[in-house]
């Protein structure tokens, strides 16, 4: 089964700190705190049927950028913001800004840069589990998909898991936005 931290340990944050000027304890927490925000999206996203088919074909292609390491300079991030833009549409503004308002990530400015570094990462470290890239995008594969997030995220495709906790955390720290935004995201009022 495959955890949050073996996803965590693709992340080259030292890179990414060194690329964005920061240190690497605001970078860590910048990291921590959009990962599962993007997962989280994914898997809604992943649990609509549609939703599924068109992440198991978007994966096609992306599982060599994990293998051997992740250099940064190799993360096309013009991909990774669009990544971005389909997983939270017009959402993505106020996800950014609640994310950026936690404690420690840097604010909304390093949240909106590391978005896009982290989204082709994920991509390429889902490609990876679901062997290697696109499976066809049938039913099977849309079910893999959810299945493969929701361990990600703490639970099952079907619970909140960590997704469920990562609102309630945010809605405390971050005035509610991302926690009503991932609540609506989640099916949670």
């Amino acid at each position: 089964m495959t955890s949050f931290d073996d996803l965590l340990s693709q992340v080259p944050i030292g890179q990414i700190a060194e690329k964005l000027g920061v240190d690497q304890a605001t970078a860590t927490n910048a990291v921590k705190a959009a990962l599962p925000a993007l997962l989280g999206g994914l898997q809604a996203n992943a649990n609509k049927p549609e939703g599924a088919a068109s992440l198991v074909d978007s994966l096609e292609g992306h599982g060599d950028l994990v293998d051997g390491g992740v250099d940064i300079d190799q993360v096309d991030t013009k991909a990774g913001a669009q990544i971005v833009d389909n997983v939270f549409g017009e959402e993505k503004n106020t996800v950014i800004s609640a994310l950026g308002n936690t404690e420690g990530a840097g604010g909304n400015d390093l949240i909106a840069k590391v978005m896009p570094m982290l989204a082709p990462i994920v991509l390429a470290f889902l490609a990876k589990q679901m062997g290697g890239g696109g499976q066809g995008g049938g039913q099977a594969s849309g079910g893999a998909i959810g299945d493969i997030l929701g361990n990600l995220l703490g639970g099952s495709s079907k619970s909140g898991g960590l997704g469920g906790a990562l609102g309630e955390a945010l809605a405390k720290n971050a005035g509610g936005a991302l926690g009503n935004v991932l609540g609506g995201l989640f099916g949670k009022k």
